[in-house]
């Protein structure tokens, strides 16, 4: 039987022979041209199936490795469900949370009588080693809804069951088991534990850092870097969890449909505005001046910066709103990326020392001409903005590049506060199952795209890996960088997010490359109830940047 395969990074398709029932594993195994990377899973005719799926006809298989985000997903799936296995073999039944990615791993918590040692940490990641060398299989068993409903409480994962019985019309669960031990995870697994060969343990605070292979590099561990504030902001964030009374997408739920979302919306906004009051009082303090707003895509700079000059306002104090999109060079001096097209992405593409003599001259109290870029021509405008800066008063500057030092590398660090901000997800689906911050921001950069630039949720999900590459080179590297972080997230977005982006992505067809990427935030959405009334989302509402309806955003 011929088959069509390829490799995630390939174009083409190459026609194989293969063995009717083999499984696709095998088939990866008998390939003459092995694949540059360990393959995790696959795509056969554009829907993602794990390695173990039989072939008994004609079809076209992408084999997904590290490089992909399905890959590197399924790779987490699997190192945490071994980590789950080997914390009960070594510690016993303990409540165990997978909660949030931080410094190139992932935050977990294991909650015993007294705090986990080092030495027990290092008896888990022995015991996972072992498990990988073992090479386990990951079985999967389907279970009806009494036999769910029955594990789930002997296992006493409350949240879990809680998730089953809001779903009365679903009558078959699957189940993963390691040996003896069993859990619920809702998306595929590597074959076996033996796919899993890279990670390590590391006691960070009060939990346990599990650090694996990042998509950029899929055969080693990152570098380690430590960003202690972002640590601050998920703690920060519990707080709000504890304030609010929403742990899991189920409490979610629940307040929604007892007619609570009116108050939990009012409460996540005044949550983000005492927040935003932190931040200006450290402003204020320490007399800085340049005041610089960088983060990934769909964070909600804009609306973070606009709605800061409003509270240096309210203090008495008279900022001035700049955004380095001014800054571009003209066009016509744009340097090019590897494949010859304007690259708007790079610092290069900024005309820095027109900056850095701009903000240095405001400091000074000198009237400075700002640009204007005008992107229909591709030319900055001048004359519009004659402006001079009172004494002693801010500059508030938001762009991707405002952490980056060589931006300002000409102007005096006594001036600087900068400020770093992306929507950390801090509401996972259950204790073990957490939604990635990336899949956040790609909701809602749907639903804007949409919105206000006319494109479909194909073409959003299509730019996606160059904006994560722009991403990756000019951004992250530079948040450790920061002086303060604020999380741009809303407790309960993802119910409102639900609304727009699901007609946006159910459009989606089979045929199109983008079909798997739309299903697997098709069932993210699933997990939550929609908020048809966003009404009461006021308008100055960081959400409103891409719902629409903000006072801040054209």
């Amino acid at each position: 039987m011929k088959i069509e395969i390829r490799n995630a990074a390939d174009r083409e398709f190459r026609t194989v022979t293969v063995r009717k029932g083999q499984t696709i594993e095998s088939v990866v195994k008998s390939l003459d041209e092995k694949p540059p990377h360990e393959v995790l899973a696959a795509k056969k005719d554009n829907r993602v199936v794990p390695l173990t799926n039989v072939l008994n006809s004609h079809c076209r298989v992408e084999l997904l490795d590290g490089t992909t985000v399905i890959g590197n997903q399924t790779y987490q799936h699997g190192l945490t469900m071994m980590y789950l296995y080997c914390i009960e073999k070594v510690i016993g039944r303990v409540r165990v949370e997978i909660q949030n990615s931080l410094n190139k791993g992932i935050y977990t918590e294991i909650f015993t009588e007294k705090p986990v040692t080092a030495q027990q940490i290092d008896e888990i990641e022995k015991a996972m080693k072992q498990l990988a060398k073992d090479d386990v299989p990951f079985e999967t068993v389907y279970l009806d809804r009494r036999e769910t409903e029955k594990f789930l409480k002997e296992a006493d994962l409350q949240e879990k069951l809680r998730l089953v019985e809001s779903m009365p019309k679903r009558n078959r669960f699957k189940e993963y088991k390691l040996n003896d031990f069993g859990n619920f995870f809702y998306d595929i697994m590597p074959p076996t534990t033996g796919y899993i060969k890279v990670f390590s343990l590391r006691k960070y605070k009060k939990g346990v850092l599990l650090r694996f292979p990042y998509m950029d590099d899929p055969g080693k561990l990152p570098k380690y870097v430590d960003r202690k504030y972002m640590y601050d902001a998920f703690e920060q964030a519990k707080e709000w969890q504890e304030i609010l009374g929403i742990h899991y997408a189920i409490d979610l739920n629940d307040k929604n449909r007892a007619g609570e979302m009116g108050q939990i919306i009012l409460l996540s906004e005044a949550l983000h505005q005492k927040r935003i009051v932190e931040i200006v009082k450290n402003i204020i303090e320490q007399k800085k001046r340049i005041i610089l707003v960088a983060g990934p895509s769909s964070s909600g700079k804009t609306t973070f910066a606009k709605e800061l000059c409003i509270h240096l306002r309210v203090n008495g104090v008279k900022p001035l709103y700049l955004g380095t999109d001014d800054y571009f060079l003209n066009r016509v001096d744009t340097p090019l990326d590897e494949n010859g097209e304007p690259n708007f992405e790079d610092l290069e593409a900024l005309d820095v020392d027109l900056f850095e003599n701009n903000m240095n001259a405001l400091l000074e109290g000198k009237e400075v001409d700002l640009p204007r870029y005008d992107f229909l021509s591709g030319k900055k405008v001048f004359g519009e903005r004659i402006t001079t800066v009172p004494e002693g008063q801010p500059i508030v500057i938001e762009g991707i590049h405002a952490l980056n030092g060589a931006l300002t590398e000409h102007i005096a660090d006594k001036w600087k506060y900068k400020i770093y901000i992306s929507p950390l997800t801090q509401l996972n689906i259950d204790a073990h199952t957490r939604i990635p911050t990336t899949d956040m921001r790609m909701l809602r950069r749907i639903v804007r795209d949409y919105k206000y630039r006319g494109h479909s949720a194909r073409e959003t999900i299509r730019e996606w890996p160059k904006v994560r590459a722009g991403e990756e080179k000019n951004i992250f590297p530079y948040g450790a960088e920061a002086d303060d972080f604020f999380n741009s997230i809303h407790i309960y977005e993802m119910g409102v997010l639900r609304k727009y982006a699901q007609p946006l992505l159910e459009q989606v067809t089979p045929d199109d490359r983008e079909y798997c990427d739309a299903k697997r935030l098709l069932r993210l959405l699933d997990f939550f109830d929609t908020i048809e009334d966003d009404d009461m989302i006021v308008n100055t509402s960081i959400l409103r940047e891409f719902i629409g309806g903000s006072v801040f955003v054209d």
